[in-house]
């Protein structure tokens, strides 16, 4: 079974301990949920497919269950944390817990180095910008730069990018490892509505440079759920495409981000406003 550190869904840890020990006895959701102490010998399941949750309590006889201890166990805990935390806020809270704990103990969570990527708006505006920098400073790099950021803060970025990989330096210079980023895990996709939320706040100083340099346009109007889909799906494709021509690009000069945004303005007037969006 995989370090517990190389998990963020702390069900999914649930369900391949179980597999793992079933592998080598004839262990059963019944036995699994006797030794956490529950009563109903299915409850273990239950938790493992999403329909129920553990308790401050519940989640002590899990872990003791499962034999974790020590740095484990406190993992354990914060993962459930962040697996049940109903706020964006301490969803955050729990998985930054876990990288520092995993940070202490010299460890790796996967998709951490992603999480921490996408927290400043630094980090994918250098990785695109160091590139085309050759020999150049931190300073130089951050005079570079609308938002105002310091050479310190330049220097941290790339000390990070380098270290996790997301760049590497060939003949002294900075190159990109690889030229696109997906993350998969629910903690990436978390730190990435926060880059949307960076970014749009970004875009509104961007208003006030030169119209040669920037484009920005709107509609608002009126869809149904049917409409909805087929303009997202516009959206989709454009985004595509221009990932494409980013990507087929050999002669950057400039580092540029493209904000897709389509959100209500409203709420479902034939359901009465009651959805939530």
């Amino acid at each position: 079974m995989k370090p517990i550190v190389e998990y963020t869904d702390f069900r999914l840890y649930m369900r391949d301990f179980y597999e793992e020990r079933k592998r080598c006895s004839a262990f059963s959701w019944r036995e699994f949920s006797k030794v956490a102490g529950f009563s109903s010998p299915s409850y273990m399941k239950v938790v493992c497919d999403g329909k129920s949750k553990l308790s401050r309590i519940g989640v002590e006889r899990t872990g003791a269950a499962m034999g974790l201890s020590g740095f484990e166990m406190d993992y354990f805990r914060a993962m459930v944390v962040f697996g049940q935390a109903e706020t964006e806020e301490k969803k955050v809270e729990a998985y930054e817990k876990m990288l520092a704990m995993a940070k202490s103990y010299k460890v790796r969570v996967l998709e951490g180095d992603l999480f921490e990527y996408y927290e400043s708006w630094r980090n994918p505006v250098l990785r695109e910008l160091a590139p085309i920098m050759p020999g150049a400073t931190p300073g130089e790099m951050a005079k570079m730069c609308y938002p105002e950021v310091s050479a310190a803060e330049v220097r941290d970025s790339l000390d990070f990018l380098t270290k996790s990989g997301l760049l590497k330096r060939e003949n002294g210079n900075f190159v990109q490892s690889e030229t696109s980023l997906r993350g998969t895990t629910d903690a990436t996709r978390l730190a990435m509505r926060g880059m949307h939320r960076i970014m749009s706040k970004l875009a509104t100083p961007a208003l006030e440079l030169p119209k040669e340099i920037r484009n920005f346009s709107g509609v608002t109007m009126g869809l149904s759920r049917e409409s909805f889909g087929k303009v997202e799906k516009v959206l989709n494709e454009c985004r595509r495409q221009i990932i494409d021509i980013a990507a087929e690009e050999k002669n950057i000069e400039q580092v540029y981000r493209v904000n897709l945004q389509l959100f209500p303005l409203t709420k479902n007037v034939k359901e009465g406003g009651d959805e939530n969006v």
